[in-house]
């Protein structure tokens, strides 16, 4: 039998905890505590900054459910996914989007390796550096998702290193990214995001009357045209009582890095990422206007997603050329990722820059 260390100081780690019957790993130092739920999709159910007693990572009313200690009342694909979406941290691959037919195969709502098992295994437990290493195979396309997580003592950034591989003996399309949801009560009006700048799309989703933003529109961030034609400054979060939900994309970043500040809570967290394989942000918003299944207007949270390609792959508006990834026979793509942590000083006027390494910089003059 394995015995893990039980230290109380440093780094820390263990898979020998279960909650609501789910395996789940936990990594913590000294600054953030990580949960991961290794029997689903290895989301990263929690993302908590230790100080200030917050968790970035939003919550579904419904929470975490084991997927095997129910059935569901119909084979709806994209009821099955939302059934047991518990919001916070999703890697999504090969597929991302509604659901669709791949290669001949129907595949729900986003990703199969969303609702599966992953394997686990501690590969570095000690108190100045913790890590885990999960992977999966799908079984509906012929994928090896991989990814490792790290922390460092006395550091705020959990490192993410992930692949996916395609194994099949012919060429196959992947959409790729994190779907990473943020909710309250970190998430507020207070808040402020900050990108180092891009282009916004609005594809348009949900019903007209609840939109945030102007269908169709091409913008340079921050900027925006609001649904009523007047300006909108992405950069700020709508209160609950506003009743909207909308979807935009940012594309065309110089950088890949955002940050969401919390001016009053003193505290924010930053995404850094290659923009070169992720080359557009998701950004959903749900600001209390989610209608009918599965929000019923009571949820307050945003989706900032990096993804290699559009929803389902669709082309970019005004083309033909598809944006899923075409991985080659045995092909594998790797990225680095780091999620952070950070302090927001008192005179906070916006951030400037998220290095690659996780090292926030805070703007001097108010934009």
């Amino acid at each position: 039998m394995h015995y893990q260390y039980e230290r109380t100081t440093g780094c820390r780690i263990s898979d020998a905890w279960t909650f609501r019957g789910l395996k789940v790993v936990i990594l913590e130092n000294e600054i953030v505590r990580v949960t991961v739920l290794a029997d689903k999709g290895a989301d990263t159910y929690e993302l908590i900054h230790k100080p200030t007693d917050t968790d970035f990572m939003w919550r579904t009313p419904w929470g975490v459910r084991d997927p095997r200690r129910f059935l569901p009342t119909s084979g709806w694909p994209e009821g099955l996914w939302h059934d047991v979406y518990e919001g916070g941290w999703q890697t999504l691959a090969p597929t991302g989007g509604s659901p669709m037919t791949y290669a001949g195969a129907e595949i729900g709502q986003h990703s199969e390796a969303t609702t599966m098992p992953w394997d686990v295994q501690v590969v570095h437990d000690e108190p100045g550096r913790v890590t885990a290493r999960f992977w999966v195979r799908t079984y509906r396309t012929p994928f090896r998702i991989e990814k490792t997580l790290s922390l460092t003592a006395g550091s705020p950034v959990l490192t993410v290193e992930e692949s996916v591989t395609n194994e099949a003996e012919e060429a196959a399309d992947c959409v790729w990214g994190q779907h990473i949801a943020l909710g309250g009560p970190f998430l507020s009006p207070d808040c402020r995001l900050d990108l180092p700048g891009g282009t916004v799309i609005v594809p348009g989703e949900g019903e007209q009357t609840t939109r945030r933003l102007k269908t169709g529109q091409r913008s340079p961030w921050p900027s925006a045209i609001g649904r009523g034609g007047g300006p909108e400054d992405l950069r700020r979060f709508p209160a609950k009582s506003a009743r909207l939900q909308d979807y935009a994309v940012v594309t065309e970043m110089p950088d890949g890095w955002y940050a969401v500040s919390n001016p009053r809570r003193r505290v924010g967290f930053a995404f850094v990422y290659p923009v070169s394989t992720f080359r557009y942000l998701w950004y959903w918003q749900v600001f209390g206007g989610g209608s009918g299944y599965p929000w019923y207007r009571r949820t307050y949270n945003v989706g900032l997603e990096p993804f290699s390609s559009l929803a389902n792959g669709q082309p970019m508006p005004g083309s033909r050329k598809g944006t899923a990834i075409r991985m080659r026979a045995g092909q594998t793509l790797s990225a680095t990722m780091r999620a952070v942590a950070y302090d927001v000083p008192a005179a906070f006027k916006g951030v400037a820059k998220v290095t690659p390494d996780g090292k926030v910089s805070f703007a001097r003059n108010s934009r």
